[in-house]
Order: C-alpha cells, then sequence, then structure tokens
C-alpha cells in the first residue's frame, strides 16, 4: 500500500475550560491518499477547524496518532512542526491574508523570505503564472478583485512547492463565478499531484472534490465519495 498524505488514527482534542474539558474531537480515524482533492464539512463546533489545524501542524493532539506524508508528527516540538509546514503544506484562508501595501508578486514571495530561499522572485513569478496572475503581479491587493486576491493567495501557497494544501472556506467570500473559477483552479492544481483538503459550508464548492468527510461534535459521521 502507497503511503497515504494524511493518515490519522484515533486523534482526540480536548481542551480545558476551567475546571470542564470539552473535547473538540473525539477518536478521529481518517486517511487521505496522497493526489487527492477532499472537502471536509460539519455545522459550526463540529470540529472542522480542530481537525484542519492538527492537519496543518498548527497544534497537536490529545492523544491518537497523525503521519504526514509518512513521517509521524504527533510527537514533533514546535521547530519541528514549523519546518514540515513550511517544506510540505501550502495555506489558503477565506480571506486572502494579503498584505495590503506589498505587490501581488512580493506578497507571494513572503514564504521563501521566512525560509531563506534564494532566486525568490523567479520562482513568484511562476507561481503566480501557475494561477493566471503573472499580468497582475505588479498590483497590489486594493487594485484587483476578491478572486483575484484569492488566485493571489492560492500561488502564496504553492511557491514553497508543497505536497499538500489545506483551504480553509477559499469561496467564503467569492461569488458564485468567482467561486466556480477557484474550484476549477485548485481541480486542476489536484491534477498535477497535490493533494487538497478544503473546508466549506457549501454543498455545491464540496462537489468539486474526489470525496466529502462530514463532521458533527467532533466524530467523523459519514463520508461521500464522486
Amino acid at each position: 500500500m502507497s503511503t497515504a498524505m494524511i493518515d490519522i488514527k484515533n486523534i482526540a482534542k480536548i481542551y480545558k475550560l476551567g475546571d470542564v474539558e470539552v473535547a473538540a474531537l473525539n477518536e478521529v480515524t481518517c486517511r487521505i491518499e496522497t493526489g487527492e482533492i477532499v472537502s471536509i464539512m460539519g455545522p459550526s463546533g463540529s470540529g472542522k477547524s480542530t481537525l484542519m489545524n492538527l492537519i496543518g501542524c498548527l497544534d497537536r493532539p490529545t492523544s491518537g496518532t497523525y503521519e504526514l506524508d509518512g513521517i509521524d508528527v504527533s510527537t514533533l516540538n514546535d521547530n519541528q512542526l514549523a519546518e514540515i509546514r513550511n517544506k510540505k503544506i501550502g495555506f489558503v484562508f477565506q480571506s486572502y491574508n494579503l498584505l495590503p501595501q506589498a505587490t501581488a508578486v512580493a506578497n507571494v514571495e513572503l514564504p521563501l523570505v521566512y525560509s531563506g530561499v534564494g532566486n525568490r522572485r523567479q520562482r513568484a513569478f511562476e507561481a503566480l503564472e501557475l494561477v493566471d496572475m503573472a499580468n497582475r503581479a505588479r498590483h497590489r491587493p486594493t487594485e484587483i478583485s476578491g478572486g483575484e486576491q484569492q488566485r493571489v493567495a492560492i500561488a502564496r501557497a504553492l511557491v514553497t512547492n508543497p505536497s499538500l494544501i489545506l483551504a480553509d472556506e477559499p469561496t467564503g467570500n467569492l461569488d458564485t463565478q468567482t467561486s466556480n473559477g477557484i474550484m476549477l483552479l485548485l481541480q486542476r492544481l489536484n491534477s498535477q499531484g497535490i493533494t487538497i483538503v478544503l473546508v466549506t459550508h457549501e454543498e455545491d464548492i464540496a462537489a468539486y472534490t474526489q470525496r466529502t468527510i462530514y463532521l458533527r461534535d467532533g466524530k467523523i459521521v459519514s463520508e461521500k465519495k464522486r
């Protein structure tokens, strides 16, 4: 059996609120194969954000194991988790999180600046070309549309050549036509071998993925394959 990109076994995440323990995730087990595009859905408080934070190595589970691309990341320290994030994961957010005074190409360069990588400008332009935004490279976020800003944010996620892209409500601030364009772009990137996991509240967005995982009360309650 080939190595899964994400292999989670019996993960629990418990938060303490005073004397009360709250289980955000309760014995979650799931496997996402390399090259899949998968959506996660569920009502508010279902554990979607907690699960995405764990998958993205932004948090640690209380118990259980998590292997990312064959590496057991469950017990890594903060520096090791940061290195995994920089090398293997690209993040895309609902609010784009672009620096307003920086050009598109400068925004895309940022992960490379933090990593101390050379040849940053060329790599940033290449990432913008992948999302059809090279012609807007010198524009600032305030000078381009919301859909174009999200494409720049996706280019920023791609610039480190990640194995995995995590997208948290990537179409949440966009109209239907623009949302469809973003999902077609993510499908195209997935066809090039990048594993993609996204959170969405919209069934029509989830329909662009190969599989949907449904969460409720910190547990996986069902899955839908397409």
